[in-house]
């Protein structure tokens, strides 16, 4: 695996990579330093790097939270972050390219910051990584995801197995992910890095199609690591290899390209979970698309 500048499926992005069998993106990060709760100093950065690419991680967005209040961090400030910290990558002679993202906490004027850009989407695509509140469902999170998707993104709901309220609701990320939300699990739920609880969640996901991508969110070398490798290897046992590769690489590579999701392979609904029925947005929000 190389770097070369410019070209390439990424065309827009600074780094390129040619991939080598096995290489894998990782579109959940918390690698850029000093911004959140994840890597405090550049020596940090540089270790999650570089175990990153010992994992076989070839690409990584930078996805810091974007919490009023808590993080205010601002897209502009984000992405000079991220050249810079691509650029002592290169120096380091680190062979993991990075690429713009954020960790977006669900707030009233989502939308309205998602157009003016102020919160940033995955390599600046359609698709947008959506944080719920942890403990508690929003009451109006069915409404923020269809008018996410209705203004023309693809709202990316972030370790939902995590979640304290998926018991109660389960049902609802059952219907959200079978009309046009995508479920991204953290590959340490799947491993029991975060207890039985959260990878019985990632487990029954898994088996009933639920899971569109699989990512590290990755705060540090220690309890919050990068890796993939064992939670792909994992997802094989369940799904099988290719759906397993997709949930790596084909998905993430696709997004990174921002290739329109009707374009991108899903896997099929498991017959645990109902299949997408029209009218579906206008019975569960009581919305309408015109």
């Amino acid at each position: 695996m190389h770097r070369h500048p410019g070209g390439g499926p990424w065309a827009d992005s600074q780094y390129i990579l040619q991939a080598e069998p096995g290489f894998v993106i990782d579109l959940h990060s918390h690698i850029l330093p000093g911004v959140d709760d994840g890597a405090q100093t550049l020596e940090d950065a540089i270790a999650i790097g570089r175990m990153a690419e010992a994992d076989g991680i070839g690409v990584m967005a930078c996805t810091p939270h974007f919490m009023p209040g808590v993080y205010d961090n601002q897209s502009s400030d984000i992405r000079a972050r991220v050249k810079h910290l691509n650029d002592i990558f290169e120096r380091e002679g680190l062979q993991v390219a990075l690429v713009v993202g954020a960790d977006a906490h669900v707030r009233p004027d989502f939308v309205t910051c998602l157009k003016q850009g102020k919160i940033l989407t995955l390599h600046d695509s359609r698709y947008v990584l959506v944080e719920p509140p942890h403990h508690v469902m929003p009451q109006r999170l069915g409404e923020l995801m269809f008018s996410i998707v209705v203004s023309g993104y693809v709202p990316v709901l972030t370790h939902p197995e995590r979640l304290k309220w998926i018991e109660q609701d389960y049902a609802t990320v059952q219907k959200l992910a079978q009309s046009g939300v995508w479920m991204q699990i953290t590959a340490g739920s799947l491993t029991g890095r975060f207890g039985r609880r959260p990878q019985y969640w990632a487990q029954r996901m898994l088996s009933e199609g639920l899971v569109s991508l699989l990512a590290t969110d990755a705060h540090n070398t220690k309890s919050r690591p990068p890796l993939l490798a064992e939670a792909r290897d994992l997802a094989v046992s369940r799904i099988g290899p290719a759906e397993a590769e997709n949930l790596v690489s084909v998905r993430p590579a696709m997004i990174l390209e921002n290739r329109p999701p009707e374009e991108v392979p899903m896997m099929e609904l498991r017959p645990a979970v109902a299949r997408r029925e029209p009218g579906f947005w206008q019975r569960l929000f009581g919305a309408t698309t015109q």
